[in-house]
Parts: C-alpha cells; structure tokens; sequence
C-alpha cells in the first residue's frame, strides 16, 4: 500500500488557518453562550441528537418522524424565542476591537460623554456609578433596572443621577455607545473591606468588577471624587486623563500619589484568615 494514499491526511497551509479560523469562530460562540439560556438549548439539541440516532438504530420510526419535525420547524421557533440572544449577538460583532477601530470617532464621542459626565456629577457631589460592559454580559444586572435604548450623552447621565431623579440610586450600564438600562441593582463585594469611607457604591463597584471585566466608574457623593474599579481592584481619586485613557482600552496609567489603591481582599493561602485591603 502507497503512502500517497493517505497524503490527503496530511494537512496544508490552507487547512491549518480554516481549522484554526473555525476552532476560533467556536470558541467565541461557546463564551457567549456561557450562563446563558441558548446554552441550555443547545444541550437539549444534544440530548434530542443522541435519541434521534438511537431511534434510528433501534427503528423506532414514530420516535424518528417525530423528532424530525421537531428539527425541521425547531430551527425557527429558536430564532423567534432567543431573540434578544441573537441581537446582543450582533452588538458584540460591532464592539469588537476591529470594529471599534473602524468607528473610532464614535468610539471617542462615548467615552467623552463619560467623562464629561463624571466631570459634571463631580462638582455637583451628586453620587453616580456607571458600568460599561466589556466581554462578560450583564444581561442579569439590566434585568434588574429599567430598560433603555439611548445614546451615551453627558446631558443624559447627568439628568439620570440628578438627586431625587427616579434612577438615581442605581446603576447605569453602557454597552457599546447605548445606555441600555438604568436604577440597576450590582452585587456587593463579599468580602471585608477595611476602608470604612466606601459607601454601597463602591462596594457594588468592587463586586461587579470581581464577577466580570466592566469598568465600573464611581462619583462619590461626600467627596466628589471619580473612582474606578476593575479587576477586583478600586483605583481612587482618578483624573479625568486617567478616565479617558482606561475607556480608551489603554494601558492602564500610573495612579497618581494622591489616589488609594483598593484591592479586594482575597483568602490567605497560609494562614486561615482574609487578607484585608491596605
């Protein structure tokens, strides 16, 4: 037997970078899908798969005609009941990176409607926290608040935390350019938090930021000072440079000497005991 048989085996250049593409395009499909109900779809497709095949085999032909209009019409009815899937989807493609550096002006427009907010909130000493989704969905967080469709605009964020405004109290979450929900509820960080200044604010920012990779950007109503937190840590007293450039997907700059670096405290490996932010 000939080994130029079995050459098709043999992958080419062209075959490597379309396996490559396709293991990526799955990737990326299974990390959206991740906590997500069209998850827990494609696992009763899976389930339905292996009953069909056993159908088959076994012959059960009423089993197997059933389940083959199940498949021909489910397709459809998948589009009409994860609608909302498919759209944040969407939105996703055209926040990625690639996208975002074709719509850079737009990109720049947001993140200048932010700060100029924060700016405003601040000398006000009007409370506020703002969460701008990054790659983690935080769909469950909108569900909490009320829903929105609105370009980013420092006039709206800053009617939005008007003291006594009905919204005020919550969170506004942005995805993309939108603000998409406001009067949002965010998890309060679990664990000690030593710094008895930090309001539920800040320690709704430091949860959030531990649960997903959003910035989430804070305005102190007693000190009026603009607070990050992201990765699990809170960087305080920023600037506004500093803002622009953390938005702007940047290195992150060096905090100046007058802010506080807040980490989340995290369990000690060797002692029994969490260790408490400096």
């Amino acid at each position: 037997m000939s080994l130029d048989q079995f050459r098709f085996l043999i992958p080419g250049f062209r075959d490597i970078i379309e396996i490559l593409i396709v293991a990526y395009v799955l990737y990326r499909a299974l990390l959206f899908l991740a906590g997500t109900r069209a998850l827990q779809l494609l696992i009763g497709l899976f389930v339905l798969g292996l009953v069909y095949f056993g159908a088959l085999v076994l012959k059960f032909n009423m089993i197997t005609s059933l389940l083959g209009v199940i498949f021909t019409y489910g397709a459809f009815a998948a589009i009409v009941v994860f609608q909302p899937e498919l759209r944040h989807a969407l939105s996703n493609l055209g926040r990625s990176r690639a996208m975002q550096f074709l719509a850079g002006e737009g990109t720049q427009s947001v993140i200048e409607g932010i700060v100029e907010a924060t700016e405003r909130l601040s000398r006000r000493g009007a409370g506020a926290i703002l969460a701008v989704e990054g790659e983690v969905s935080l769909n469950d967080y909108v569900e909490s608040g009320k829903g929105m469709h609105a370009t980013v605009s420092a006039d709206l964020l800053t009617t939005i935390f008007t003291p006594y405004s009905p919204l005020h109290d919550g969170a506004v979450i942005i995805r993309g350019d939108e603000i998409i929900a406001a009067g949002c509820v965010l998890p309060l960080t679990q664990f000690p938090v030593e710094d008895r200044s930090l309001g539920t604010r800040h320690r709704a920012a430091l949860g959030l930021s531990e649960e997903t990779d959003a910035i989430v950007i804070v305005v102190s109503e007693e000190t009026s000072k603009v607070s990050i937190a992201i990765r699990g840590l809170l960087h305080r007293g920023v600037m506004p440079q500093q803002l622009r450039d953390v938005l702007a997907g940047q290195t992150w700059p060096s905090i100046v000497d007058s802010a506080v670096e807040v980490p989340a405290p995290r369990p000690s490996r060797d002692k029994g005991h969490v260790e408490r932010s400096r």
